[in-house]
């Protein structure tokens, strides 16, 4: 340091910091010199060195920015502390407002004024200032972390440009002086501590059992104190104490006191249900929650009311709901009522079935009955439903029943009889003995051959299968290929395909 810089700034020791600090000049710089290129400090190569200088700013008072503008900050505060270690946390220095705002809770233009605090302090200078255009995305601005030249001219740290073609704020730290090495390390450990965000603060509560007393601390001669003059809070020349005055302060009475303990004026909690539980206290309905509880359980019980606006619903059984009727009880008139098959308007045939409903039920006993008959219906109706999926289930699943209507039962013996006749006819002509010797005896002849295909041709064209079916049943289905050929079997074999399926109906015509 040279003999210019040594007076102009002279090294304090660490416990006559605060007498010292005095002598040295005030933290101010100007807008002209706050960006990177004019800045008298240097770069701080980390966050940890940058966060040293910032807390012996907040520290040393020098700041004090109001002798030379009238808005803004008052001084350096722990809000701006806060900010700074959001700053040292990024790499390049790029923040955005929004993004300050969001840590921090601030308005824009309380940003904007820590930010100007550091840089007034020389703590931060601008590498590129952000743009607003309109009809544009804003630009961040970008800054450079930097050390004030005073920071190191109170603690006697020693600098050096290596480089003379480089700019003055690249020097570099080659020493520091003895009497800084203890504010040195005190501030190291400030800078590794983590500033929590600060709360605000609020104004002080005055109890509502003095005012209703007709007592204040005022009156009650608190203000009287000597240490009230410290404490103002108003610009009138009022002030209140920083303590609560003696005056009014009574001990309870010894029947408060008879088991030792002083009773909590705290509302105690409710304990806990069986079940872990805490009780919550439910809040009682009015008319209107009433009536929004019954149209939002009618929309979703009743199945044709699905789909239909809750506040309607609601408006339209408001009789009934005022009245002190459940879903249930409404379940079960409109029961008693009836339904239509196709409804075209929920909202509409309700307020239809609805109508008169709480005069003809007047009487809880009477909507007790309706709701009992109405269950008896739900009752029936679920057997009903189970015995008839019980017998559609032995119908299509179990083995085949005989008809029960006689007509019906004497048309199939004949049929069955038929079948039958016509199978030994063709076992006759075509038999298919099991027995070896008997089936090589007996040949088929071209003409019977053809007489069987030309009779089975003409019963496909009418959609009759009952030559081949048979012929396959009584002499199985190689002979039957080999009398009918691969065509007239196919052809068969699509004509019973479409007939088994339930998609499909045949009708002939003559």
């Amino acid at each position: 340091m040279t003999g210019r810089e040594a007076t102009a700034f002279p090294v304090p020791g660490p416990e006559t910091m605060a007498d010292e600090l005095v002598l040295l000049p005030e933290l101010w710089v100007p807008e002209a010199s706050q960006w990177l290129s004019s800045s008298a400090g240097r770069v701080a190569l980390d966050g940890y060195s940058w966060m040293q200088a910032v807390h012996w700013v907040a520290g040393s008072g020098l700041y004090q920015p109001r002798r030379h503008r009238s808005s803004g900050l008052r001084g350096f505060n722990a809000t701006t502390v806060y900010i700074a270690q959001l700053l040292a946390e990024l790499t390049p220095c790029f923040p955005g407002v929004a993004y300050l705002m969001r840590r921090t809770g601030l308005s824009e233009r309380t940003v904007g004024y820590h930010l100007a605090a550091l840089r007034e302090t020389g703590l931060l200078a601008y590498v590129v200032r952000g743009t607003r255009v309109r009809g544009e995305r804003a630009q961040a601005s970008e800054f450079a972390r930097m050390v004030p030249p005073e920071f190191d001219a109170a603690l006697g740290i020693r600098t050096v440009l290596r480089d003379e073609a480089a700019p003055a704020y690249t020097r570099s730290v080659t020493g520091i002086a003895e009497a800084g090495r203890k504010l040195m390390a005190k501030l190291g450990r400030k800078a590794t501590r983590k500033v929590r965000r600060p709360r605000r603060k609020t104004a002080p509560k005055v109890s509502v059992k003095a005012f209703s007393a007709g007592t204040s601390p005022v009156a009650d001669g608190a203000a009287a104190t000597p240490d009230s003059e410290g404490s103002r809070c108003t610009p009138m020349g009022g002030g209140s104490s920083a303590c609560s005055s003696p005056a009014g302060t009574y001990p309870p009475p010894e029947s408060k006191l008879a088991s030792g303990e002083r009773k909590s004026s705290r509302r105690k909690k409710p304990r806990a249900e069986a079940g872990g539980r805490k009780a919550k206290s439910r809040r009682k309905l009015n008319t209107i929650g009433r009536r929004y509880r019954v149209g939002r359980e009618l929309t979703q019980q009743v199945e044709w009311l699905r789909g239909c606006a809750v506040p309607r619903i609601s408006w339209v059984a408001r009789h009934v709901a005022d009245a002190g009727w459940t879903t249930t009880e409404i379940l079960a008139w409109l029961h008693l009522r009836g339904t239509a098959e196709k409804v075209h308007r929920g909202s509409g045939l309700l307020a239809v079935l609805l109508a008169n409903a709480e005069t003809v039920l007047d009487t809880p006993a009477k909507r007790a009955d309706a709701v009992e008959q109405w269950r008896r219906a739900q009752e029936a109706r679920r057997r009903h439903d189970i015995e008839r999926e019980r017998h559609q289930r032995e119908r299509y699943e179990g083995d085949w029943q005989p008809p029960q209507n006689h007509t019906v039962r004497r048309e199939v013996a004949a049929a069955v009889a038929q079948l039958n006749s016509l199978a030994r006819g063709v076992g006759q002509d075509l038999p298919c003995d099991q027995s070896a010797p008997a089936a090589a005896s007996y040949e088929v002849t071209a003409e019977e051959v053809e007489g069987l295909r030309a009779a089975a041709r003409t019963g496909l064209l009418g959609g009759d299968i009952s030559l081949i079916t048979d012929t396959i049943h009584a002499c199985g289905y190689d002979e039957a290929l080999h009398v009918y050929g691969p065509e007239l079997m196919n052809h068969a074999r699509r004509i019973d395909q479409v007939r088994r399926s339930s998609l499909t109906t045949l009708t002939y015509s003559a």
